[in-house]
């Protein structure tokens, strides 16, 4: 039996029919943060192609269930028309083809989110020294050069039309990264590049009426993540006990809002090359997570558990 589809929305999406027309590749999007940017620019009216390996009776090295083509259904049950593609991000002819056949069928792109990783495992507090080399130079390649190779090939047809948008989707905002150790060397290395490429890609696209932009969720309630906490969305504060910060947890379906409203302002570009969170831009945008709140983590991170401020962890939903 398949697993239940596990991303919700409320009955009637404030942004319905913003992106109507529009096209978008989300690279990257069986699950977690991917799926949750898809199903949010499907909430949004939106045509996008999912992408990633565990599709077509198929499963990635992560070896999870989930997989596209639960994501594209997601997406036309929001409102929006998915279409699951199995791509492997690491092979450039796979990219090429996946490009060529966007262009083909809907003949220009309008969105482009980078939101590929599934590395399989992360090496906790790892010296470059006392890391699996093979593993660490494994999610490079996966968090990095998938990036790269799917910007080459789709970045052409985005910039045919004005407007474009392209997300970097990390871990952790410039800022927060500048000034922290994340995980372990390998680790460290990947997130801070993704957030090096929305910069660069915003100084490359600044010319051609497009804009690019790193993004960041903030702590993830993605599938993964739930069943290693023993829980489910609907019970999920049950796991919130011994885990400093767990209240201020988001749905996969919050920075898919972020993207979804990024993609609808027509002054996106005062964004360009810019680090942000799907909790700073809910502040600017209006929009909530699935329950009505609107957590920030990175603020609550930065003000209470760094700055020593006296808040309830709540306070920041």
């Amino acid at each position: 039996m398949a697993p239940e589809l596990s991303v919700a929305a409320p009955t009637v999406p404030a942004m319905a029919g913003t992106l109507s027309g529009r096209v978008a590749l989300v690279a990257g999007a069986t699950r977690g943060a991917g799926r949750g940017i898809a199903t949010a620019l499907g909430e949004a009216g939106a045509t996008v192609y999912v992408t990633g390996r565990s599709g077509g009776g198929q499963r990635s090295e992560m070896d999870r269930p989930e997989t596209i083509e639960e994501t594209a259904e997601l997406v036309d049950r929001a409102g929006g028309r998915g279409i699951p593609v199995r791509v492997d991000h690491l092979v450039p002819d796979e990219v090429r083809a996946l490009v060529e056949r966007i262009e083909r069928e809907q003949g220009a792109l309008h969105v482009l989110v980078n939101d590929i990783f599934g590395a399989n495992r992360i090496e906790w507090d790892a010296t470059v020294w006392e890391s699996d080399l093979d593993h660490g130079l494994h999610m490079l390649r996966l968090a990095v050069e998938t990036h790269a190779i799917t910007s080459h090939f789709a970045i052409p047809l985005l910039i045919k039309t004005p407007g474009g948008l392209v997300v970097e989707v990390g871990d952790g905002t410039t800022e927060y990264n500048d000034r922290t150790y994340r995980v372990s060397f390998f680790y460290d290395l990947a997130k801070v590049a993704v957030n090096r490429m929305g910069f660069a890609l915003g100084h490359e696209l600044a010319g051609h009426d497009a804009t690019a932009v790193a993004l960041t969720p903030g702590w993830l309630r993605s599938e993964a993540m739930l069943e290693a906490f023993g829980v489910t969305e609907e019970n999920w504060r049950d796991a919130i006990e011994g885990r400093p910060g767990f209240e201020v947890s988001e749905t996969p379906l919050y920075v898919g809002r972020a993207v979804a409203a990024l993609a609808a302002d027509p002054d996106v570009a005062r964004w360009n090359g810019r680090s942000l969170s799907s909790g700073q831009l809910a502040e600017v945008y209006g929009f909530t997570d699935v329950d009505g709140s609107a957590p920030d983590v990175w603020r609550y991170i930065t003000e209470v558990r760094e700055g020593g401020k006296e808040a309830e962890a709540d306070d920041y939903r």
